[in-house]
């Protein structure tokens, strides 16, 4: 829909994908979110497919550099779109669409590793088996929007979990 109001009224327009955001004032719906309370208050938390997944986690800070970026440079038309060989990733019309990531798949036993280092609390796993509809990895391609506006994600997990905890802390009393 954004492609065609794009092409029909040549309004730019650039679609951003986010993969697994934390940070401050995050979802609490989200396993950082989650994770982080449930280590904390001595509660077991899910690990499902045993542990076996792999997620690409992006610090606010970097989403929001990628957002300012594609904010200031507008979408373009694509001017090598051939129209007598349509390509997907490619539009006469000023269309894009990113992706913002860290880049940086973490395996998930990894990552609750990192809790509990940020946290100075040993998680209880729940081991259980893969979720119905969930996949075993997801990350970030950022070339074409590195390209594009140069972006490249600057907070690793360990400095950016590290700073989730210590607002949570701070936010939540504890």
């Amino acid at each position: 829909m954004a492609h065609t109001y794009s092409h029909l009224f040549a309004l730019p327009t650039t679609g951003l994908r986010f993969f697994t955001v934390y940070g401050p004032w995050g979802r609490p719906d989200m396993s950082p979110f989650l994770f982080v309370k449930q280590i904390l208050e001595g509660r077991p938390i899910d690990v499902f497919n045993h542990g076996d997944h792999q997620r690409d986690f992006t610090y606010v800070d970097d989403v929001v550099e990628g957002v300012i970026r594609t904010n200031d440079r507008p979408a373009e038309p694509d001017p090598d779109y051939d129209p007598a060989r349509p390509d997907a990733s490619r539009s006469s019309a000023p269309w894009r669409i990113f992706n913002i990531g860290c880049e940086r798949p973490v395996e998930l036993l990894r990552y609750i590793e990192v809790i509990e280092a940020c946290t100075g609390k040993k998680a209880i796993k729940r081991m259980l088996p893969m979720q119905p509809g969930d996949v075993r990895a997801t990350y970030a391609d950022v070339s074409a929007l590195a390209e594009a506006v140069g972006y490249r994600p600057r907070v690793g997990l360990e400095e950016g979990m590290e700073r989730f905890v210590g607002w949570y802390r701070g936010y939540y009393g504890i």
